[in-house]
């Protein structure tokens, strides 16, 4: 019998791996297919970090090293935080990941146990969910539609908050609406959790450096916020970075030690040859990064202006990460080529098989509503995918 695990079955695939690998298959068969499933910069890692990374080989930095990084690297994770976000970690609450993902698994299922609530605005992304199911969490969803530019209120958190709940986790900016919480909005979030002490907080900033307006804010340098509160971060987007695969935590002690603790019997410590390259990266001046951002701008300034040519589609004007997210309700419950388009996954695959354009369904960010489209390319490419996007939409009739 073939028989895998109970917590297995619990867990969904990752939609936005699992549109990639669709869209690879009609690639595959010579189909010209256009891609906005993926999140990942098209963009090459600037080549001061590469140069570390061959130092690094020649150096001989291919023993393993320490479960949660070498002490150079925490020193200048701890470096950055306090340069970029005013928030004073020590080395010793640092604890470096496989990437983010690893970094938010290793938290959630040091600090989750069965039947433990965690707070979960949506959209949210894709893994967070899946990763509480395995951890026997309970979600407890708070969602945020476009009118609300997709970012959920004090009140509304307020409104899910039990004797059972000990986590929140979100991003800003997010993934997957570009949504951006200010620092006013982020002082009242802290304000309501100063009522509930024993409710944690992960914050991922990985898309901290890829924002188009005012200057990033890290809920845990809020005042009284920074002993409650895990702040994920890495190297994947902002220096395009995604195949190195390193992320990296600050937290308060107990909590790094708990993560420490848990990737000592998961993975150990990260790729040493990453880990020489992260030191160069994140000891760099972060406007090494601004002709990509730049570039970013540029993109998201242009797809919002197509998009908003599209005839009931609502779109918000994101700002930072490289995403739209825009409300496809008007088009659902209509028919396209005798096949009734009822729910945002259906229209996602309606537009790669009849226009072969990937996008990503909203249902697996926590919002039936939206669809994911990924900016992460060129200018003629965004032409190119609005123009089937925009046929696509207009196929349909009710």
């Amino acid at each position: 019998m073939n028989r895998v695990s109970n917590r297995l079955m619990v867990l969904s695939e990752s939609e936005t791996l699992a549109m990639a690998r669709r869209t690879r298959e009609l690639k595959a068969q010579g189909i010209d297919v256009i891609s906005l499933s993926l999140g990942e910069p098209d963009y090459d890692t600037p080549t001061f970090i590469k140069e570390a990374a061959k130092q690094a080989i020649d150096e001989n930095f291919t023993h393993y090293p320490p479960v949660a990084g070498y002490p150079e690297l925490r020193e200048a994770v701890a470096l950055k935080f306090r340069r970029d976000n005013n928030i004073d970690y020590a080395a010793d609450q640092i604890v470096v990941s496989t990437g983010a993902k690893q970094s938010i698994a290793n938290a959630i299922l040091s600090l989750i146990n069965p039947g433990d609530e965690v707070l979960l605005p949506a959209p949210y992304w894709v893994s967070y969910i899946e990763i509480i199911k395995l951890a026997g969490g309970i979600p407890k969803v708070i969602y945020a539609g476009i009118e609300q530019d997709f970012k959920v209120t004090p009140e509304q958190l307020r409104s899910h908050i039990t004797d059972k709940t000990r986590l929140m986790i979100f991003s800003s900016p997010c993934n997957p609406t570009g949504s951006v919480y200010s620092q006013t909005e982020l002082e009242s979030i802290a304000q309501l959790f100063q009522e509930f002490p024993e409710v944690i907080i992960i914050s991922d900033e990985i898309y901290e450096h890829i924002r188009f307006k005012g200057k990033h804010c890290s809920i845990a340098s809020i005042p009284g916020m920074k002993e409650r509160v895990v702040t994920v971060n890495g190297l994947s987007k902002s220096f395009a970075m995604t195949g190195w695969r390193l992320g990296y935590i600050g937290a308060p002690k107990w909590i790094a030690d708990a993560c420490d603790k848990f990737q000592g019997q998961i993975t150990s410590g990260t790729c040493t040859i990453t880990q020489r390259a992260a030191i160069a990266a994140l000891n760099a001046d972060p406007e090494v990064i601004q002709p990509m951002v730049e570039g970013f701008h540029t993109r998201r300034d242009l797809m919002l202006g197509l998009l908003r040519e599209i005839e009931g589609l609502k779109v918000n004007e994101p700002e930072g990460a490289f995403y739209f997210f825009p409300d496809v309700t008007a088009f659902l419950g209509k028919t396209g080529n005798g096949q009734k388009i009822t729910t945002a996954q259906e229209l996602t695959m309606y537009l790669l098989n009849q226009f072969h354009l990937a996008t990503v369904g909203g249902e697996a960010f926590g919002c039936a509503k939206s669809i994911r489209l990924s900016y992460a390319t060129s200018e003629e490419i965004i032409r190119e995918s609005v123009k089937r996007l925009k046929a696509g939409l207009e196929s349909l009739h009710a």
